[in-house]
């Protein structure tokens, strides 16, 4: 943990950062992105996964094929909805071992989803017995959980592009 005249220096370095490089909307370039087409990340096992995603938290599976990089290894994708896929490769005979929240690796993925429908799948980690940090835990909009890779996953009912209590595109 950083001490407290570590805070504050940091503190100081985000604030000029934000000062140089943070741009009123009016004031931003457009993007010249459409969006993320996919995420894609290793599980070690694809029905298992597929019944995670898929079952436990009904994204819905709308492809599975052989990954054309390497023979054997299945590619397969989720509807993350708004047109956003996230997709697993499988790699069979690899050895692969668990990954490490490491510098260069995915800490989460975030998945926005309606309030009504954050609620329901809360129930359902519940009714499984998934583990997760969220509400109850002072923060009212999100819900972070492993999936069965150790993939964590955060739930959250706020809409896309919205972060620290206001609109980031307005």
């Amino acid at each position: 943990m950083p001490t407290e005249s570590e805070l504050v220096e940091l503190e100081a370095r985000r604030a000029e950062l934000r000062a140089r490089y943070l741009r009123p909307v009016a004031e931003r370039e457009p993007t010249p992105g459409r969006g993320i087409h996919h995420a894609a990340l290793i599980c070690s096992d694809v029905e298992r996964t597929i019944q995670f995603y898929q079952g436990m938290l009904g994204f819905p599976l709308v492809e599975l094929v052989e990954n054309r990089d390497y023979q054997g290894s299945s590619h397969f994708f989720f509807d993350l909805g708004n047109q956003t896929l996230l997709g697993f490769f499988d790699f069979p005979g690899l050895g692969l071992k668990p990954g490490v929240e490491s510098i260069g690796s995915v800490q989460h993925i975030a998945i926005s989803v309606p309030r009504d429908r954050w609620e329901q799948l809360r129930v359902r980690l519940n009714e499984a017995g998934v583990p997760y940090v969220g509400p109850d835990q002072g923060i009212a909009e999100s819900m972070y959980f492993k999936d069965p890779d150790g993939i964590q996953v955060e739930l959250l009912s706020d809409p896309l592009m919205y972060f620290g209590g206001r609109q980031l595109d307005e």
